[in-house]
């Protein structure tokens, strides 16, 4: 008896803590989050964090390594509580100069150890997945490359493209490099330079291998699944090969949030990221038209996605993906 009403008086506590949290955490007024995933499944989440916690949000919305470079510069003036962005290589950049807090255990354990770095100072919040766009007029299954380092044969001389300035592509190469070392990616680099027709964009890309410009091209999946989710008129022609095997080519790209270690609003940063990487966040995946794959524990993506596991990605860990690197390498290359 004695005890049960010890528990009680115990659980009043804890709610009365949280309230009282949750009330100065919404006084405090709203947290900046700095953007770089895509602005409508970004608004998904800050909608329904703030239904959740009355926590507002305001967005400052720019690509992975235009904001990762902002921050760094701004170092501890940098008015930034949160980043997100999509690919690894921008907030490896923040965190490489020791700017991200420690993500508590219990946000860490929402989201598998192959999902996020090996640090603990940002997690996985969705991922993409590389793939081989192909024009099927134009190519037979068993004409498709088997890795995508054989795009470097002359053969495919004029046939392939990609999009190499853009974020999504730098992601990619950046995992060829940690996977393969910098002379293996340098070489593919040239090879794509003298081999690949250079896009605007995945979307322009995909567009280019409908149109029958190009036989195939590099992009990151959600680009065909959502024209196909629409009207298809930019991938009607267009199939997705997927390499598999650990090639690079079947490597996965891991979207990141982060804590800004000088965010005077920690708890509130904090518990927006919890928000995104926890079974809400997650949701909003499943359900939604981002067509980027959950990667919470146990989350459930998409229904029209291919299921992660039988991808065959490469394990890369997003920790060690390296975008100065992979800059030098395009400039060397000519691709930059």
């Amino acid at each position: 008896m004695k005890f049960s009403l010890i528990a009680r008086l115990a659980a009043s506590a804890a709610a009365l803590a949280f309230t009282t949290c949750m009330a100065r955490a919404q006084d405090a007024g709203p947290i900046l989050v700095y953007n770089a995933q895509h602005v409508t499944l970004t608004q998904e989440w800050v909608t329904g964090f703030t239904k959740e916690t009355g926590i507002k949000v305001t967005l400052r919305n720019g690509g992975d390594m235009e904001l990762g470079n902002q921050i760094v510069q701004e170092g501890a003036n940098s008015p930034a509580d949160v980043f997100l962005t999509e690919n690894s290589p921008g907030i490896s950049l923040v965190n490489r100069a020791g700017l991200l807090s420690p993500l508590p255990a219990d946000t860490l354990g929402l989201v598998p150890e192959t999902y996020r770095p090996s640090d603990g100072h940002w997690i996985g919040i969705a991922a993409r997945t590389t793939a081989f766009a192909y024009n099927k007029t134009m190519l037979k299954p068993e004409d498709l490359p088997k890795s995508m380092l054989d795009l470097a044969d002359a053969k495919w001389k004029g046939r392939w493209g990609a999009s190499p300035s853009g974020a999504d592509f730098q992601a990619i190469v950046s995992a060829l490099v940690e996977l393969k070392g910098e002379a293996v990616a340098g070489a593919w680099l040239k090879s794509l330079k003298t081999n690949a027709v250079a896009f605007n964009g995945n979307t322009a890309a995909l567009k280019g291998v409908n149109a029958g410009q190009i036989a195939g091209a590099i992009i990151f999946n959600y680009y065909w699944f959502g024209d196909q989710a629409k009207t298809a008129e930019n991938s009607k022609n267009v199939a997705l090969h997927f390499f598999r095997n650990q090639d690079p080519g079947a490597f996965i790209s891991i979207s990141g949030a982060g804590v800004l270690a000088t965010s005077k609003k920690q708890a509130q940063a904090q518990a927006f990221v919890k928000y995104i990487a926890g079974k809400a966040g997650q949701d909003i995946l499943r359900t939604g038209t981002s067509f980027e794959y959950a990667v919470g524990v146990g989350a459930a993506s998409n229904p029209s996605l291919p299921p992660l596991a039988e991808l065959q990605g490469p394990k890369v860990d997003p920790a060690k993906l390296n975008s100065k690197t992979v800059t030098d390498l395009m400039i060397a290359a000519g691709l930059l």
